[in-house]
């Protein structure tokens, strides 16, 4: 079956994990026709709303996995993406529920896997502790060279209802690069 996606596409794939209600997928994808694009999202309402957003733009550059992005994770082939992010996942700050993050050992395991080399892995958060977590994380594996932490966002960004919450609620947003090595 064919996905749609451009063969041949010097610029890979880039991977959204959690794209909420899909505005930063969208946007980037309307920014960057010749990318392809994959959102990983579980909850409906969120797909609905990235559904409009690629109907509004006729964006055809988009492709949705609608279901725990860890399993596809597992499904993607070896160096296949150019750039994952992460943006704003659930914090899960209780102690006990901390393992239900999304970064964990094995989860950055597969992104080393899937990015290639030079790739970028894209964090936000506004919550302090989940910004550590994941550096102490990333250091832990190895692999990976931070390439930027700053509280202004990634170029090319629009901002998202998320984001929107975090800044009313006045907490500040940082954002993290990380790029992967050739070797772990």
């Amino acid at each position: 079956m064919d996905s749609g996606f451009r063969r041949n596409n010097d610029e890979g794939v880039w991977l959204e994990i959690g794209f909420g209600g899909g505005e930063h997928l969208a946007h980037q994808a309307e920014l960057h026709p010749d990318i392809n694009f994959v959102g990983a999202e579980p909850f409906i309402n969120g797909i609905a709303k990235l559904l409009a957003l690629i109907e509004e733009k006729r964006l055809t550059n988009i492709r949705i996995y609608d279901g725990d992005a860890r399993y596809l994770l597992e499904a993607l082939p070896d160096a296949s993406l150019e750039r994952i992010y992460l943006l704003y996942p659930d914090p899960w700050p209780k102690t006990r529920h901390a393992k239900r993050r999304l970064v964990s050992a094995e989860t950055l395991a597969h992104f080393y896997r899937l990015l290639r080399p030079r790739g970028l892995f894209l964090f936000a958060s506004d919550i302090a502790n989940y910004v550590d977590w994941t550096r102490e994380h990333i250091s832990a594996l190895g692999g990976f060279t931070e390439a930027g932490e700053s509280t202004q966002p990634f170029e090319n960004w629009v901002r998202t209802r998320y984001e929107t919450k975090a800044k009313r609620e006045g907490r500040e947003t940082v954002y993290l690069q990380f790029q992967r090595n050739h070797r772990p």
